[in-house]
């Protein structure tokens, strides 16, 4: 078969499994024992899934009980090292987010016929489940599922959100709001600047969050549950369950995140990045795929508002100096997902496309 027929026989499968609107989830309950093919991913991508890198992401105790002073230096080394952090002691009751994720194994693992209710690829949809994103484009599709809330037009009413998770992510927001306006203040502060400067630029006013569920994996050597990519937000919050999966790469190696106690990991994104001229690096992760037991994760991602959705960001002048020219172009959140969406999850970072 030529790479025509190939690639005719491939969108068919893609086709026939999307119909099934019963994602990844949907296979291991049928009992598959292989994955389709359109799961396999090259062998390139899975360099280093057995490494166990000795490194460790930097812990950040936020308690108010520390010297501020501290604690922003922590944070200002950590965004510049490594482009993540993990941070206890952030003021988010364990209690709430146990249930975040309970609910979120409660959404994924009910009747098909009541997640298909949700099932869908609208980009308008504010609420929506689906397996990958952009599945009928990728190369190789993620083992995973997962149920998105879109926040850019302001707060959902209590009927957009599933039974499941009705009542707990809508508190489980709230909190995410406030954790955000404290972070943002301690990564100003960190920058050398204000602590009301990335509030004033609107940057991460609006959310979404992406609530994944990755099944067992009769093949876990072939797929990845989520292929390798830095966000395009500029800043994420990541709550995971403690089954450990994910995977950051640092120093030119693959470096595991075992989860902590209580803690939740924050990740400059590629607008971070691009904003401040590469004084806060945002990093490239991804998640592996498991052969025994799930996993679950809730990452909330910080856009700029939707007033902002098309207003230019290049590198602040902040950052900028004879010896340091800007390195990026300006441009709108929207272009820069346009590109991404397009380029930025197959293996390669979107932000080389907006250098100079």
């Amino acid at each position: 078969m030529d790479s025509t027929g190939d690639d005719s026989k491939r969108a068919q499968q893609v086709k026939e499994f999307d119909d099934t609107k019963a994602g990844v989830k949907g296979l291991i309950d049928g009992g598959a024992t292989k994955i389709p093919k359109f799961f396999i991913h090259p062998a390139e991508s899975m360099d280093g899934v057995g490494a166990v890198a000795v490194a460790e992401v930097p812990v950040i105790d936020l308690s108010g009980e520390r010297r501020r002073e501290e604690v922003v230096r922590e944070i200002g080394e950590a965004c510049e090292k490594w482009g993540i952090f993990q941070m206890v002691n952030h003021g988010i009751p364990n209690g709430v987010m146990e249930k975040m994720l309970e609910a979120i194994v409660e959404f994924h693992e009910q009747p098909r016929e009541e997640k298909m209710k949700w099932y869908s690829r609208d980009p308008l949809k504010r609420v929506k489940f689906y397996c990958n994103g952009n599945l009928l484009t990728l190369k190789a599709a993620s083992w995973r599922d997962t149920l998105s809330f879109e926040f850019q037009n302001g707060p959902l009413s209590p009927q957009a959100y599933p039974p499941a998770c009705r009542e707990i992510a809508s508190e489980y927001m709230k909190h995410m709001r406030e954790l955000r306006h404290k972070i943002s203040e301690l990564l100003s502060e960190a920058l050398g600047l204000s602590k009301d400067y990335l509030a004033r630029l609107e940057c991460m006013k609006s959310e979404t969050l992406i609530c994944n569920y990755y099944p067992t994996c009769p093949e876990p050597e072939l797929t990845l549950g989520t292929t390798k990519h830095s966000d395009p937000s500029a800043l994420t919050f990541l709550l995971q369950d403690n089954t450990g999966g994910l995977q950051v790469f640092h120093q030119n190696q693959w470096v595991h995140v075992s989860p902590h106690p209580g803690a939740l990991l924050a990740n400059i994104g590629d607008l971070l990045q691009l904003i401040t001229n590469e004084k806060m690096k945002s990093v490239e992760h991804r998640v592996l795929a498991r052969s025994k037991g799930k996993r679950v994760s809730a990452a909330c991602f910080f856009y700029p508002s939707a007033k902002h959705r098309l207003t230019p960001y290049g590198p602040a002048k902040e950052f900028q100096s004879e010896d340091n020219p800007p390195i990026y172009r300006p441009t709108n959140i929207n272009e820069y997902l346009t590109h991404y969406i397009l380029n930025g999850l197959d293996g390669h970072s979107a932000l080389p496309h907006f250098k100079i």
